[in-house]
């Protein structure tokens, strides 16, 4: 992944407010990031003495005064706004704050600001409606995976791929594709993985690269590939979307505040534009469910770090170990039993199941079928 396409002052600025994180890892950090220790330690103690203004390469000129005016506060409301435009008053109010300007009105007063300045209207604002919301208990429990729909560019189409952390909504990767497939995905996780590290487990739909509708073969290598990092797997309901509902609204907004009706001539604009706003929507954007916080302030990496090399699973004592045949099948008590294409020439375990004449199969301490020998044999 070309992390160099994201601007400087962005990765500096991600790097500090996830190494302030209570029980940061900073030298795993410095590691993901690509930096040497000292350098990052320089951007946390830039950071501590002038604030996001110290990770600049030369100075900036304040960003507020103490004695604004209210007619000075409703220029910073829009020109939130203006630079925000999908943004209402509460995300407004938050945003201000967080960027340390005193006395901002309230939620009600900066969207009566936008009102009487027509940057909305009564309609728009009617028409947001709060769901019931649910959410992992810390972050890296679980990743949610997709790609949102493509889009036309100069050069051909973009598959957005998108990666978000569920307890967080930490938007941990957003890639401008040029397809879909198993490599390019495998790859973009690569860089996502060494950057933030391994989550518990991954949430899925049931398409290509990652899913299968076949009955026959209901793993893919994608999913097998995971499973050898440690990394286990779900699916959701086969036409219920909202069973990553977070990744589903996600993709609504980054359509709304990314995309819209924007021309872009390749993937690396679109990456560009990616890049611009990803960084915005971890650090800067309040977000709704968070209770108006950012993503990056409830967000840390994971403190499991990305295997380079794959060791020979230890499937343990008593483990009746079986290789998958280049056909999918594997041979076990003079019965041939069909497990999937996607498990050519891996080893397998089987262990004894209930009732008797029952065995489940495992790859890497992940339950992947039953076979039940009381039946025919066929």
């Amino acid at each position: 992944m070309p992390w160099g396409e994201v601007s400087i002052m962005s990765l500096r600025l991600e790097f500090v407010m996830l190494a302030r994180q209570e029980g940061a890892n900073i030298r795993a950090l410095c590691r993901g990031f690509g930096v040497q220790p000292r350098i990052g330690y320089k951007w946390l103690a830039r950071y501590a003495a002038a604030g996001e203004a110290g990770l600049a390469d030369r100075s900036r000129q304040p960003k507020h005064s103490p004695d604004r005016t209210p007619a000075a506060m409703e220029e910073l409301v829009l020109a939130v706004r203006d630079a925000h435009p999908c943004w209402g008053g509460r995300k407004i109010r938050r945003r201000l704050q967080d960027l340390g300007h005193d006395a901002v009105p309230s939620a009600s007063t900066v969207t009566a600001v936008l009102h009487r300045h027509q940057r909305i209207d009564a309609a728009a604002s009617a028409a947001r409606e709060r769901a019931e919301r649910f959410e992992r208990a810390a972050p890296n429990e679980l990743w949610q995976m997709d790609f949102k729909g493509h889009f036309p560019i100069g050069s051909g189409r973009c598959h957005p791929l998108t990666v978000l952390d569920d307890h967080s909504r930490y938007a941990l990767g957003l890639r401008a594709c040029g397809n879909e497939t198993e490599g390019t995905v495998q790859g973009e996780l690569e860089a996502i993985f060494r950057r933030y590290g391994l989550p518990d487990r991954m949430l899925m739909d049931n398409g290509s690269p990652w899913g299968s509708a076949n009955a026959e073969h209901r793993y893919t290598a994608f999913e097998l590939w995971l499973i050898e990092r440690g990394v286990a797997v779900s699916h959701g309901r086969p036409y219920h979307p909202q069973t990553q509902g977070k990744d589903e609204r996600f993709h609504r907004t980054l359509a709304e505040e990314a995309i819209g009706r924007r021309g872009f001539a390749d993937l690396a604009a679109c990456q560009r534009r990616f890049d611009q706003w990803r960084h915005e929507y971890n650090t800067e954007r309040p977000h709704d469910a968070l209770g108006l916080a950012t993503p990056i302030t409830r967000y840390r990496p994971s403190h499991r770090t990305f295997p380079e090399t794959i060791e020979p699973y230890d499937y343990g004592p008593g483990a009746i170990l079986r290789r998958v045949d280049e056909d999918g099948w594997l041979s076990f008590r003079h019965r041939p039993l069909k497990l999937g294409r996607a498990f050519i020439h891996r080893r397998i375990a089987l262990r004894p199941a209930l009732p008797d004449g029952c065995f489940d199969a495992f790859f890497c301490g992940h339950k992947v079928a039953t076979f039940d020998l009381r039946e025919a044999a066929p």
